[in-house]
């Protein structure tokens, strides 16, 4: 359980869409857990997909439709529902962490958040399951299927309980967060590899989710209820364990067989491990992930 159960989290504005087709999947920058998938299609496949790991144009998919809109989450009032359904517990996560981000960031705007029902078109590619959860800068928006949780379950051997969705969630808001205050824009694309830039804005990412576990207890609701309960041992072991299932060599090695380390775009499974918990122990003074050699990463 991650919510008070009398926590107010009516007020989420999380949108829901589906119902799209796509012909194309294209580039935008993505950003995110999600794009793990994508490296694992390619390990499958021999297909080279990697210009969706970031550095792509803003161009959408050809051919896509907009999908059908659908409104907000159903019955996601309180705690008690975020903490029965995957769908209320990405929303309310959303909820926290744009009040947690509006008091460590000047000027912070939330991005919008989409709940994704089967699939849908957006400017940097289709959204559904198979591509993960992630973030476009383009439109500054989250982009989540809560059944990948159950592909992060069944395919990568993680967990995937209530506090590894948020660090999922809260991960997504990380890159928002790089968009926003001029980091991506500061350290571009530069290739792959294990100190590449792409890593290490992946490894902040997990590093600024583990902060705000850290920190997820003070945020209330209009009522003063904390929004969220202080997480069990239990609890952040799991999410260190959904940390390092979408490390890039423990997918190569599951999918492949071997580790190509020159390749990676998201970091090993022991440095996202280490970056989450550098965030939840001490905060974000310590996700500087560009200040750090190589050999500290």
């Amino acid at each position: 359980m991650s919510f008070n159960p009398d926590a107010d989290v009516s007020d989420n504005n999380v949108q829901r869409r589906g119902g799209g087709r796509t012909a194309a999947i294209a580039g935008g920058g993505v950003v995110g857990v999600g794009a793990i998938v994508v490296l694992l299609i390619s390990a499958f496949t021999g297909v080279d997909l990697s210009g969706l790991l970031g550095g792509g144009t803003d161009q959408g998919a050809q051919q896509q439709d907009q999908g059908t809109s659908e409104g907000g989450v159903q019955n996601c009032s309180t705690g008690k529902d975020a903490n029965a359904s995957v769908d209320c517990r990405v929303a309310s996560t959303s909820l926290v962490l744009n009040k947690y981000w509006t008091t460590h960031v000047k000027g912070y705007v939330a991005p919008q958040q989409v709940s994704v029902d089967g699939a849908t078109a957006t400017p940097c590619g289709t959204a559904s399951n198979d591509v993960g959860p992630f973030y476009c800068p383009s439109d500054q928006t989250v982009y989540i299927d809560p059944t990948f949780f159950q592909v992060l379950h069944q395919q990568f051997g993680a967990e995937a309980g209530d506090l590894a969705q948020v660090y999922v969630v809260a991960h997504e808001y990380g890159h928002h967060i790089q968009n926003i205050t001029g980091i991506m824009d500061a350290h571009p694309n530069n290739g792959t590899g294990p100190t590449s830039n792409g890593v290490r804005t992946e490894l902040q990412a997990d590093c600024y989710a583990g902060a705000f576990i850290r920190d997820m207890t003070q945020e209330k609701d209009k009522n003063g209820t904390p929004y969220m309960t202080t997480p069990t041992d239990a609890q952040i072991t799991d999410a260190l364990d959904a940390a390092a299932a979408v490390g890039d060599d423990h997918i190569q090695q599951q999918s492949a067989g071997y580790t190509n380390p020159e390749s990676w775009t998201h970091g090993s499974s022991a440095q996202r491990k280490y970056w989450f918990a550098s965030g939840y122990k001490n905060g974000l003074g310590s996700c500087d992930t560009f200040a750090v050699s190589g050999s500290k990463l």
